[in-house]
Order: structure tokens, then C-alpha cells, then sequence
């Protein structure tokens, strides 16, 4: 089943807790899809996402612990933001046991609460483009490198599972995108048939 267009009457299911996030990277990165992710009252559900490990040479933590990087070593479930290429604040969730520094990225959400504000802050009225990236969806839901390492599972936060027809939702990987090395590998994870990624699986 595909996630279909936003909606105001999502019904988020339960909150998502510590051990979600205390696994594999890769399987976080993929049960994430579908879930539901608000920052302050704003956000919609997951529609696309990335996973990074310390192995891989395209995450931060390839190379050892840095000042920059350090919070990628931290518990599970808190919140990995950084400034990308001068431009964007990317938000990722930290996954794996502590001191694994493996990462999952949003790269893209359906909108589906506080979407108005979403379009001021975007200055976008075309709901379909308002957080189809990493960086619009930062700029979409207000969140700042002030919430580097702060807990995805407090608020002004709040991570809930999929529920209602979300629990079908077909989940499809491939390669990510927007990076230079490590190109191939298939950890790019996306919902099937949505209208809101960042660019068509493929």
C-alpha cells in the first residue's frame, strides 16, 4: 500500500521510545517510513529516509569522533542536526547502541500538521514541495542546530509509530542520493507511490 496525499486527519499511533532506535541502522531507517515526526505541533509523516554507519565513508563518523560529530556516539533516539554545505540544517536520528555513531537521515515528509505555518516559513504554497528534502523539511518544521543532541523522544518533539492504513505502507530502498562516496549501496529508503520525496526511486 502507498501513502496517499496529506491529510489533517492522520492519526499518529504510539510514541516511539529508546529501544526503537537502539538497532540496526538500516532497519530504524526503514520502519521509520510511515511514521509520524512533529516538531512543536509541526510535521506529517516520514516519506523518505537514509541510513548511515560508522563504516561507511559517506558518514560523518567515518574517520573517528570530532568535536562536530561527537553526538553521532551518543544513546540512541536524540538528534543529530548539522549545517550542510552552508546552506541547510540537516536533522538526522542517531541509531545503534552508544558509541556506534550510525545515523538515520529524514530526507522528506507528507505534510500533514501545521502546514500553513509550514508555507510561511517556506514561502511555498505547493504542499507537495514544502518538505521534499532534507533541508526544506528543517526549514518547514523550525528546527535549528540548537536542538543538536537534544531527545527525539521529548518535546518539543514527538515520534509516533505508524497506525491505520500507515501500517501497510510499502517501503522500497535504493541508492542514496546526494552524496559522493559510497554511492551504491542500497540504503536509501523510501515510501512506495508518494508524492512528496525528494526525487523518484530509481
Amino acid at each position: 500500500m502507498s501513502l496517499g496525499a496529506a491529510s489533517s486527519a492522520a492519526k499518529p499511533g504510539e510514541r516511539l521510545d529508546r529501544s526503537f532506535f537502539d538497532r540496526r541502522v538500516h532497519d530504524v531507517a526503514a520502519d521509520l517510513i510511515g511514521c509520524t515526526l512533529t516538531y512543536a505541533g509541526v510535521g506529517g509523516l516520514i516519506v523518505e529516509t537514509e541510513s548511515y554507519e560508522a563504516a561507511d565513508p559517506a558518514c560523518h563518523a567515518y574517520g573517528g569522533m570530532t568535536p562536530r560529530n561527537e553526538v553521532l556516539f551518543g544513546p540512541p533516539g536524540v538528534a543529530y542536526v548539522y549545517f550542510s554545505y552552508g546552506v541547510h540544517n540537516l536533522l538526522n536520528a542517531v541509531a545503534e547502541p552508544e558509541g556506534s555513531a550510525a545515523a538515520v537521515l529524514v530526507r522528506a515528509l507528507e505534510p500533514c500538521f501545521g502546514v500553513e505555518r509550514m508555507r510561511r516559513r517556506r514561502r511555498q504554497d505547493d504542499v507537495r514541495a514544502l518538505c521534499s528534502g532534507p533541508g526544506k523539511l528543517t526549514e518547514a518544521l523550525g528546527v535549528g542546530l540548537d536542538v543538536n543532541g537534544a531527545s527525539l523522544l521529548e518535546e518539543p518533539f514527538e515520534l509516533r509509530g505508524r497506525a491505520g492504513r500507515w501500517r501497510e505502507a510499502e517501503v522500497v530502498a535504493g541508492p542514496r542520493v546526494g552524496i559522493s562516496r559510497a554511492t551504491d549501496l542500497p540504503w536509501r529508503f523510501c515510501a512506495a507511490g508518494s508524492a512528496f520525496l525528494s526525487r523518484r526511486p530509481g
